[in-house]
């Protein structure tokens, strides 16, 4: 008996059980959250096609 298989051996863990009944709720929660993350991608696809929206930086006064 060496140092490394002492002790009690620990039993295979078991996979768990998924459930699969979905709410008609949860199914519409679900779609309705895939439909706003597909307008949000959309927007922020057109947001990065312009170019940004300050001209740069502190604005300084024609006055010296």
């Amino acid at each position: 008996m060496s140092g490394r298989e002492g002790g009690k051996k620990k039993p295979l863990k078991q996979a768990k059980k998924q459930s699969k009944e979905v709410d008609e709720d949860d199914a519409a929660f679900k779609q309705k959250q895939k439909e706003e993350q597909k307008k949000l991608d959309e927007l922020k696809t057109k947001a990065s096609q312009k170019g940004p929206l300050t001209g740069g930086g502190i604005k300084k006064s024609g006055k010296k």
